[in-house]
C-alpha cells in the first residue's frame, strides 16, 4: 500500500514558484507542482487562467474576512476541497494520465 505514497514521482511534491498579481501587487508563489496541476485544472473548470483565478479567489476571500493569513494554505485546502467533490478526482487523474501519454 505505501508504493501508491512513497513511489510517487519527486516531481510531483517539487516546489514551483509562479508570479502572479494580487490586489494590485506583484508576488510568488511556492506550491508543489501537484498542487499547480490541481489548480491550473480549477481555473479551466472556471474558465479562467490560472494567474486570474488566484486574482478573483484571493479579491472574494477578503470581502468575505478581511484578511488572509496564508494565501498558500487556502490554495492547497482550496485543493483539497475540490478533489472532494464527487468525480472531481477521477477526472483529475484521467487528465493527467491522458497528459502523461501525450508525452
Amino acid at each position: 500500500m505505501c508504493q501508491i505514497f512513497a513511489g510517487q514521482d519527486p516531481a510531483t511534491y517539487a516546489y514551483k514558484a509562479r508570479s502572479v498579481r494580487l490586489a494590485g501587487h506583484a508576488t510568488s508563489i511556492r506550491l508543489e507542482a501537484a498542487f499547480w496541476e490541481i489548480l491550473d485544472e480549477i481555473a479551466t473548470s472556471q474558465g479562467m487562467s490560472t494567474p486570474r483565478f488566484l486574482s478573483t479567489l484571493y479579491d472574494e476571500v477578503l470581502d468575505l474576512h478581511g484578511e488572509i493569513s496564508n494565501f498558500t494554505s487556502l490554495l492547497r485546502v482550496a485543493c483539497v476541497i475540490y478533489l472532494q467533490r464527487p468525480g472531481m478526482a477521477g477526472q483529475l487523474a484521467e487528465t493527467a494520465f491522458a497528459s502523461a501519454a501525450a508525452q
